[in-house]
């Protein structure tokens, strides 16, 4: 069997601050600290001590903030993985909601999704974004490991979860996979069919228990 784990990370400054996110460097709230532990608590309940795991997160703050708290658990060093990063949103990044929704070009219903232009200067096409973590994908997929974790975002988790299914890029224009916050997305390989299963989609239960806790 093989096991993916892909978490997207807790509550960051740019969410609380209304603000653009993408490659804007912002960190963990003390929610999405707590957040992070107690992600880390639930995996390591979940991955068997003596299996082999992997910890991959893209390099941006939130994510490799959210990453420390599972490797020390884990006991691991993560692998900063730039190619994971959210979608670059240009110079909207860090700029209010409203800046970017005020400049915003949305694709039409029948075009080349993959490569319409939204009208921000410097932004990434979402063909753009989808490649390099297709090329991550590919690369991590690749390593010979019973449990990886991959820490991310969330829009780039669509391309994650397309890449682990073998989606071709293709049709790619229109596909998203929603993940809130902190949640946790659970990927399996079987041993004997090779199927690739998505088990959990964006689960945030874990978070409901954590929040119990904080409230007593």
């Amino acid at each position: 069997m093989r096991f993916l784990y892909v978490v997207t990370h807790p509550e960051a400054t740019h969410h609380v601050e209304r603000v653009v996110g993408g490659w804007h460097d912002s960190t963990l709230t003390s929610a999405g600290k707590n957040a992070a532990a107690a992600i880390a608590r639930t995996l390591r309940a979940e991955i068997p001590i003596g299996t082999s795991v992997e910890l991959v997160s893209s390099d941006l703050l939130r994510t490799s903030q959210t990453a420390d708290e599972i490797a020390a658990l884990f006991g691991l060093e993560t692998i900063l993985e730039p190619r994971l990063r959210e979608k670059s949103y240009g110079e909207a990044e860090g700029r209010p909601q409203q800046w970017q929704k005020q400049r915003f070009i949305p694709p039409p219903a029948l075009c080349d999704r993959m490569n319409h232009h939204e009208g921000i200067q410097g932004a990434e096409t979402r063909g753009e974004c989808a490649r390099r973590v297709y090329a991550a994908m590919e690369e991590i997929l690749g390593r010979d490991c019973e449990h990886q974790i991959i820490v991310t975002h969330g829009g780039a988790l669509t391309f994650v979860v397309a890449a682990w299914i073998e989606m071709p890029f293709e049709s790619l224009g229109s596909v998203r996979f929603c993940g809130s916050p902190g949640s946790i997305t659970r990927l399996r390989q079987d041993d004997f069919y090779r199927n690739r299963e998505v088990v959990h989609l964006a689960d945030t239960r874990h978070l409901d228990a954590a929040n119990s806790t904080i409230g007593l």
